[in-house]
């Protein structure tokens, strides 16, 4: 088989030039091609799509089985191995913590509820201001996320505060916190052994890196990179996770990251900040 060849009038022949993609009419691009084109973002269908994903994400998460004795072996190992690194401060920066009421209240109320409106509020920032990147920024929270549930599956852990004999303390049910489900009266409603990442540390230096990327302000950037800094503090302070869990929450993020760096073939900032048509 050989290039395909038009006889002329003259009996010659000519060899016609090949199509590339970009003569080829828009209605001909791929199915893949036009998915990994980001365009401009549509308010109901990411409503209902966030929507969807974190009802998914909590159903999945939830129904993990709650592997109560493996997860207690598996943070006494995580504990031991702290021990062996000499990072396993997690009890003394609870403890010195709980002492100052208002400090820890407040990190508890952090805990239960920033976790969302912060996230939230950088779909909103991206979508208004940011549509070009919008999509590849969802698909890393997105990709993060799913990882998560993996490992929640894989690797059940306890947190620090429901170890035996960690001598950690519960602040949320010392101090009586409402709106928190790792403790109280809706720990039940969620997965208590789930602490292997921590996707409070993967959201937040996702919505961090984000912000630190794109923001225009100084002290936004600063506070961006604050943020997660002060979310690490408040899960070891509230003893609902270990360090290392931290670093698995990063890995999941840096996981996030590659696929949208896969799929749309640069990462969100490097994108244009407004669709192509």
């Amino acid at each position: 088989m050989g290039e395909t060849t038009v006889k002329t009038q003259e009996g010659r022949t000519a060899t016609p030039s090949p199509i590339t993609d970009e003569e080829l009419p828009a209605p001909k691009l791929t199915l893949l091609r036009r998915l990994r084109t980001p365009r401009r973002p549509r308010i109901w269908f990411e409503v209902l799509l966030i929507a969807v994903s974190y009802w998914t994400y909590s159903l999945i998460r939830n129904a993990v089985p709650e592997q109560k004795t493996q997860a207690l072996k598996n943070a006494d190992w995580v504990w031991s191995v702290e021990n062996h690194l000499s990072i396993a401060v997690e009890q003394s920066v609870n403890h010195a913590v709980n002492s100052v009421t208002w400090l820890i209240v407040a990190m508890n109320y952090y805990y239960a509820t920033l976790h969302f409106v912060i996230t939230i509020g950088v779909l909103v920032w991206l979508f208004r201001f940011h549509p070009g990147r919008y999509a590849a920024a969802r698909l890393v929270l997105f990709a993060t996320t799913v990882v998560a549930l993996a490992g929640y599956y894989l690797y059940p852990l306890a947190p620090p505060r429901l170890m035996n004999g960690g001598h950690f303390i519960d602040t949320v049910l010392v101090h009586h916190t409402w709106g928190s489900m790792a403790s109280g009266n809706l720990k039940n409603m969620s997965n208590q052994y789930a602490a292997m990442p921590s996707m409070h540390i993967g959201w937040s230096l996702w919505c961090g890196l984000i912000i630190f990327a794109l923001a225009k302000a100084p002290w936004a950037r600063i506070l961006g990179l604050l943020y997660p800094a002060a979310t690490l503090l408040v899960i070891v302070s509230t003893a609902n996770h270990f360090w290392l869990d931290a670093v698995g929450g990063m890995i999941c993020l840096a996981f996030g990251f590659t696929v949208a760096r896969l799929w749309y073939g640069a990462l969100p900032h490097q994108l244009p900040r407004l669709p192509t048509r």
